[in-house]
């Protein structure tokens, strides 16, 4: 009996280590209506589709995106200076619908698992990666919108960091609304 215990002990104890890769790191954070795209300054909650957020070293709150595409381009960026705690993605396969991706179905995006090609747009036009934290869900995803599944170890750098096609009308509501903000600043 006492031999059988010791290994038992010590493989749950490499189970709990491997369930929990986050500990000790920032929480996920609940989307508000106040939180904002990081480059597009938006509010996200008036977009579809899933976003991500990423915790930055020495900083209290995190950095939203407006799709996950976008977190993973700054995760990857050679310029960005800040160490990154931790990134969350959305899990859609928890998300009551693609225009309601959800506030607190956050994931570990170290965890997730991705469906790329598919006919996917994220909330700023793009082509979306889109997460889910169980492969049932993903491969169903990839089923119905074409697409594969991947982990984020194998999206390579140019599906994220190549300029895209965005949706017709996505450039002229930016620019709207950046003559709106200069506006502002000059009244």
């Amino acid at each position: 009996m006492k031999r059988l215990t010791v290994p038992v002990i010590l493989l749950l104890a490499l189970a709990a280590c491997r369930q929990d890769d986050t500990a000790g790191l920032p929480s996920p954070v609940t989307m508000t209506s106040e939180a904002l795209g990081h480059y597009c300054q938006m509010i996200l909650t008036d977009h579809a589709g899933p976003k991500a957020q990423v915790h930055l070293v020495g900083l209290d709150n995190p950095i939203f995106f407006a799709q996950v595409r976008d977190g993973i381009a700054y995760q990857r960026m050679p310029e960005q200076s800040n160490q990154i705690a931790v990134m969350y993605v959305s899990d859609m396969g928890a998300a009551q619908s693609w225009e309601e991706p959800g506030t607190d179905n956050w994931i570990p995006a170290s965890t997730a698992l991705y469906v790329i090609g598919s006919d996917a747009v994220g909330g700023m036009g793009a082509q979306e990666l889109v997460p889910f934290s169980d492969r049932a869900s993903a491969s169903d995803f990839a089923a119905e919108h074409g697409g594969r599944v991947v982990t984020l170890s194998e999206i390579a750098d140019s599906d994220v960091l190549t300029p895209v096609e965005t949706r017709p009308g996505t450039e002229e509501d930016y620019l709207k609304r950046l003559r709106a903000l200069s506006h502002e600043g000059q009244g």
